[in-house]
Parts: C-alpha cells; structure tokens; sequence
C-alpha cells in the first residue's frame, strides 16, 4: 500500500456533495451507506472538520460510540473546535460518561462566536423518502426474512434508481446474486472543463455566445453537443421548433446594444436554439453608408440567428453565389431571410446615433470576414439587394411571409460549400467571457467533477467488494491496489486486505493487515472475529488474549468480543468454555451465523449430532456461509455418509471456489469411493491454488502411490517432510515408495525415524515389512499436532 500523501484542499462542490449524500442515508436510516460515503470523505483530508463530524456522527448513529469518541476527543492545543465538543458530548452521553458530557457541553456554551461547519448548519430534510430508499429497506427486510429473490429484485430496483445506496449494493454481495459492475454501476465520462473560444479543429463545432451554452437543461446530461454528430454542417443539422428559445438573460452580455429578442431559425440546428442573440456584425457593404430604415417595435422584429455569416445577417449584401445552393437548402435559406432582413431594422436606430465611428470599430471586430465578403460584392449587387430589402420589408409590415422555395440572395451563403463564413463568430465570442460567466463555467465543471469522483470511487469499492463476496481474493486484492493512495490507508480497506489474506490461506499477510486496523481504528469491532480466528490458526495465545480484552472493554455486548474470548478458551484446550462464550455471541446476534459455526467446530469432537444441529442453525442465519457447509460434511464423512458429505463439500466448494481445502475434501470423498482420477485431478487444482497446502499433497501423494506413479509420490513427499519433519505419517509414506522402488537402504533409514517420531507405530512399520505391495489407499490422516 502506498502512503497518503500530503491531503490536498477540497473543492467546495466535493464536500457539499459528500454531506449531501450522507445526510440523506442518515435520515433515511441506511446507516451502512452513510457510513461508507463518511469514511470516504474523511480520509480525503483528516485536518477536515466538516468530514470529521460527518464521520463521527455516522459512527455514533450505526452504535459505535467508542470510535465516534476517538475521533472527536482531540486535545485542546491541537485542532478541536466546538463542533467536535458537541458530538464529543453526544458520544460520552451514550458511553454514559455523564460528568464529561456536562463539561464538553458547557464549553460549547462558552464559545458563542462558533459558526458551525457546512454540513452542520440548516438543511432541508423530506419527512417520507423516496421509492429508492423504500425499495433499499423492503430489500434489507426481505434479507433478514431469508427471502432472498424478493431481496435481490427490491435492491437492483433501488440500484436502478439511485445507484449511490451502497446499502442496496451489499445487500446482493450477501445475497450472492451480483450482476457485473458495468451493468449495475455505467461507467461515466470524466467531465472536461470547456475553455473560452475552445473549438475542435477536426470538425465544425457550433458556435455559442450566451448563458444558454453554460446553463443546460436536465436533459442534456450537461453536453450541449451530445445530439451533434461530426458530419453535420450547414443545413444537415436537425432542425428545432421556432418556439425554441431558452434564456435572454442580460447579465451575460457586454454591452446592452446587443440584447435583442430572439426565436429559433428551422434552418438553425435544435442544440443552438438555447442561444440568445448576437451582434449583427458589419460588412463591407456598409461602406457605402447606413441605409435609411423606419423604426419598427420590438414586437415585430425578428433578428437573425446567431449562426448566419455577415453576409446573412446584413440583407444589402447579396452574393453572386446564391443561385447555386441546392433545392432543399434554399428552402431554409428562404425563411431566413425574412428574419434579415428585420434584424436590419432593429439596428438602424443604433447605428444612426452613433455614426461612422461605430461602424468603423464593429468592423474591426469582424476581423478579415468583412473585408473577404467585400471583394465578392460588387456595387451592382449592392442596388439589387437593396431593392429585394425594400420588397421584404414590405411583406413582413403587413404581416405576410414568404412562401418557401425561393432562393433570397441576402441570405445566400459567400462559400460555394454553404459552410458558415468565419465572419459568424460576433463581437462577443466566447473568448470573450466575462468574470461572471467564468465562474458559471467552473462551478459548473466542478459540479460535475465532484460527482464524477464520488462515483468513480464508488465504482472501485464496488469493483472489491463484488470479487470479496464471490471469493475471487486475488481479483479483490487487484481492485484495492487501484484506489487512490489515501484510501487505500483506510480502515475498512485494510480489514478487506486482512480478509483476502486470509481466505487465501496467506496468514502473515493477512496478520499484517488487521494489525493496521487496530493502530488506525483501535475500537473498531466489525472483522474482528476473523482477525481472532486468525490468531487462532497461528496459535499466538498472548495476542490473541489481549485482542479478546480490549473487545471486551470496548463493547461488552458486542458478538465480535465473545468469539474473541471463545477462541482464546478453544486454544487453550477449554472446549467447554469455548462453547459457552460461542453461545453467548449468538444469544447478542441471533443472525452471527459465524458463533453457530464455531460451536459447531467444538462440539463436533464430542456429539456429531450437537454439531449438525449448530451448523444448519449457521446456515439458517446466512446460507452463503460456507464454513457451515464445510463443517456440515465433516460430520457426514465421520459418519460415512459419503453421499450426504460430497453434497454439502460441493456446497461449500461452489460458494468458494479458490479454497483449496474444500477442493481436497471433494476429492478425499472421490478417494473414499476409489475414484481416483476425479480425486487426482481435484487434488491438482487444488495445489494450484494454494501450493503449501499440506493436507492436499499428502493426499495427492497415496493417490499417486495407488495408481502406482511412484516418482511422482516421491516428489511431494519429499516436499511435505522438508516442511513437516515430525509428521510421521509422511514419514511411513516415504517408506512404503522406497520399499515398492528397492531401495532398501533408505527404507531402513526411514523405518527408524518412525520408530523416534511415533513409537506407537511399530505395529504398522511391522505390516509394512511384511507386505510386498502397498495395501491400497487406507484412510490415514495426518496428524494435526
């Protein structure tokens, strides 16, 4: 695992998500979920105070008050603030610190110029929650009812509604039932911050001047060019209503001469109806001088749209070009010369007042497009457009339009490919953003942003838990190098990492993990009964006692401390202690389906029958827990019931399938029934998974010695006794090859170490002399101890 580096600053849109979301699961009571998403947000940056009493009133709302108390109860000449004193109070209330909850309550009182963290302050909560939630919590019923298709149905529906319920998410882990993470969680497109005058030189992207480019409605997902495709251009866009007009907001323009109302052109493509109106930018046509035009009303004017050339938007420049336009496009040309040609009229007053000087300054903003359209006009078709002007302005004073399918030169396009001329962009582009619409911009990339990474991170997490439910350990370890560096320092992720370890049977590695979750979580309970069987297969006594005291001491009602305390009795030989301990974990947590499983383990020396009844009660609280399943056809192998223990080894085998000790018992139930090639075959793809695994090569090696592949045998026994010198029934294998092989002189060799290791064998080294050939694959066990 990588270090957390130095935290970095949190935008404002993060962290107002971040408490967004975990109130919302705190009033809905999916505690689990609020939990998850505070953890994240804490360990963003831990110097965070608004994450900090976030996380702390999670852990306090899901029962752990001890941890909720860690976090809060920082010394005073370091960062606490009065924030923390008060959930400082709350914690010490419920731990029934009475007298410490007066004294952190009247210094919160003292400090009367707090202002409480963001997420602290007043917000707005909904007294009945939505379908999501509700579908979340008929899920968790149904779960607990062991209706597990009706859970799975109610929890994917919620998923579908809102995927950010993390509740909903395990709930299928549990289940079992996961669909995979792309179907469940899409993946999503980072969002990419959009840059004044930003254009894609591979294709023509529309140009935007106004509020409506930075301020989409909901459906567009916040991508104005999602239903824009690069082979549109001119007249192949889509064509949108004339109704079509989103904002005419002011407060986006630079100056008040360009407000004008606007409607949406059928010749303009739908995406670029959002735009209020451009500046009518001059050509070289005004060289001749303004003409003279009466004033209309604001009623009757109808500008042109944002996306004409020059050439378009001023109607005294006709084109010689224009005849050439295609059928289908001078029918869209044709409408839009009518809203020209009263864009002309609704910027005379303007132009009047202030004189060539104007003139001469819009023209410089136009750049060199003025100057290009004046050498394609000439002064002939100057007088013929002003002519056509005068026949248009006429129409629309009475009310008429024109009937479609006429080709108007002054809106005839000035390049023969009917693309728009680069005098299209107005005076005020995009590269002329102004302060406000700059911070529009970004608050809305962060928005985003924000969301973006909540989910990415949501979606990595899913991604681990998904492959820890199904028992893919590697894939799950794989997931979890993934994360970034600050999460992966977090307690819950370690305690995954321990698990894994663990499952894989890599048990220092796994010892590793949980002794980090103890330094960064030290009254943390969840996991911690593994982490006590764990010290158990590692026979390490004084951890394991000390482990069991402080889980005590933190939570006396907790199952997690009494299978603690259980495990430290059953190493130390007090099974009747054990079992005692083991129950009591189960009257706290009747659904602990692990305290069934363990007093299953220790009943099972004793009264097989006891045991059977302990393991179905596992399997009655959790029908995923595959130790119960194990456990289960132990009991039937001791009573040669090979049919009932194959089942249950099966079971188990499906639900874990990279456990290389089920795998074996499979395939000892396959030996059993002298079915040695299913059994050589299981036995070899269970040293796949797990090649130190002893048991299994033992096994593995009678197989081999039955069907009298001997150098083979020779091989893992070799190995077994370089790893167990003083397991004696490896010793008295190794024997039985060199016998059947000849070599007589260490089968005296080996006879000898026996009779040192384990005296009460002389009567088996006495068979063994005796015989010639092996007598088939009997059903020795190695000794455990």
């Amino acid at each position: 695992m990588q270090r957390d580096p130095t935290p970095t600053a949190l935008s404002p849109q993060l962290c107002q998500r971040y408490a967004s979301l975990i109130w919302s699961c705190l009033d809905a009571n999916l505690h689990k979920s609020a939990l998850f998403y505070a953890e994240r947000y804490f360990v963003l940056d831990i110097s965070n105070h608004d994450a900090r009493h976030l996380y702390a009133t999670a852990l306090l709302e899901y029962g752990q008050p001890h941890s909720a108390h860690r976090l809060v109860n920082v010394p005073a000449k370091e960062t606490r603030c009065t924030g923390c004193l008060n959930i400082l109070g709350e914690c010490c209330m419920k731990l029934g610190r009475h007298r410490q909850a007066r004294e952190a309550l009247e210094a919160c009182l003292r400090d009367r110029s707090y202002t409480p963290t963001p997420s602290m302050g007043p917000r707005t909560a909904t007294s009945f929650p939505d379908e999501a939630i509700l579908r979340c919590q008929a899920g968790n019923s149904a779960l607990k009812g062991n209706m597990h298709e009706s859970a799975a149905m109610s929890y994917r529906q919620a998923l579908e509604l809102n995927p950010m319920l993390w509740e909903a998410f395990e709930g299928l882990c549990a289940i079992g039932d996961i669909p995979p993470i792309d179907n469940l969680f899409p993946p999503r497109p980072q969002p990419v911050r959009r840059k004044p005058g930003e254009e894609s030189p591979s294709r023509p992207v529309p140009v935007a001047t106004g509020a409506g480019f930075f301020t989409p409605d909901a459906g567009s997902a916040g991508n104005l060019f999602r239903d824009w495709k690069p082979g549109m251009q001119g007249f192949d866009a889509p064509a949108g209503p004339r109704e079509s007009i989103a904002t005419a907001d002011s407060s986006f323009y630079g100056e008040p001469s360009f407000q004008a109302p606007m409607r949406a052109s059928r010749s303009q493509p739908a995406i670029l109806a959002v735009q209020p109106p451009a500046v009518r930018p001059l050509s070289s046509a005004d060289e001749a001088g303004p003409v003279t035009k009466k004033l209309r009303s604001n009623a009757r004017q109808r500008p042109a749209p944002p996306s004409t050339t020059a050439v378009e938007t001023h109607p005294l420049k006709p084109s010689k070009s224009a005849g050439a336009l295609p059928g289908g496009a001078a029918d869209d040309r044709s409408k839009s010369s009518k809203n020209a040609a009263a864009s002309s009229r609704s910027h005379a007053a303007g132009k009047a007042a202030s004189g060539a000087a104007t003139r001469r300054s819009t023209r410089l903003q136009s750049g060199g497009a003025s100057r290009h359209a004046s050498r394609q006009t000439t002064a002939r078709d100057r007088k013929r457009a002003t002519t056509r002007q005068r026949s248009t302005s006429q129409s629309h004073d009475s009310g008429l339009e024109e009937e479609p399918g006429g080709i108007d030169p002054a809106v005839a396009p000035t390049s023969p490919t009917g693309q728009s001329a680069p005098s299209e962009t107005s005076p005020l582009s995009p590269g002329a953003w102004t302060a406000e619409q700059e911070r529009a911009a970004e608050e809305a990339y962060q928005t985003e942003l924000a969301e973006y990474q909540i989910y990415d991170v949501m979606r990595r997490f899913a991604s681990a838990t998904r492959a820890m439910a199904l028992y893919d350990c590697r894939l799950c370890l794989d997931e979890l190098e993934k994360l970034p560096p600050q999460h992966q320092r977090s307690a819950s992720v370690m305690a995954m990492v321990g698990k894994a370890h663990y499952e894989l049977g890599q048990y220092p590695a796994a010892e590793r993990a949980f002794e980090a979750v103890r330094i960064l979580e030290p009254y943390r309970l969840w996991d911690m009964e593994v982490y006590s069987t764990l010290l158990w297969h590692l026979q390490k006594n004084i951890k394991l006692s000390f482990l069991a005291q402080e889980l005590l001491s933190t939570d006396p009602k907790s199952p997690q401390a009494w299978i603690a305390v259980g495990n430290c009795f059953s190493l130390q030989k007090e099974k009747t202690q054990a079992l005692t301990c083991f129950r009591r974990a189960a009257q706290l947590d009747p659904t602990c389906a692990y305290a069934y499983t363990l007093s299953g383990h220790e009943s099972i020396d004793e009264d097989l029958n006891k045991a059977i009844s302990f393991f179905q009660s596992a399997l009655r609280a959790d029908a995923r827990h595959y130790n119960a399943w194990y456990g289960l056809g132990t009991c039937y192998m001791r009573m040669s019931k090979l049919r009932l223990a194959d089942y249950h080894f099966r079971k188990a085998s499906e639900i874990h399938p990279q456990n290389a000790v089920l795998l074996g018992c499979v395939g000892m139930v396959q030996e059993r029934y002298q079915n040695y090639d299913e059994a050589l075959k299981l036995f070899n793809q269970a040293i796949q998974f797990s090649p130190e695994n002893a048991l299994v090569r033992y096994h593995r090696a009678k197989i081999l010695i039955a069907t009298k592949r001997y150098t083979a045998a020779l091989e893992d026994l070799q190995y077994l006794r370089d790893t167990s010198p003083e397991e004696s029934n490896v010793l008295f294998q190794l024997a039985k090859v060199y016998r059947l092989l000849g070599d007589d002189v260490k089968f005296t060799q080996l006879l000898a170490e026996v009779r040192d290791v384990a005296p009460k064998s002389v009567a088996k080294i006495r068979k063994l002399t005796e015989s010639i050939r092996p007598e088939g694959t009997g059903e020795e066990v190695m000794d455990t101890g």
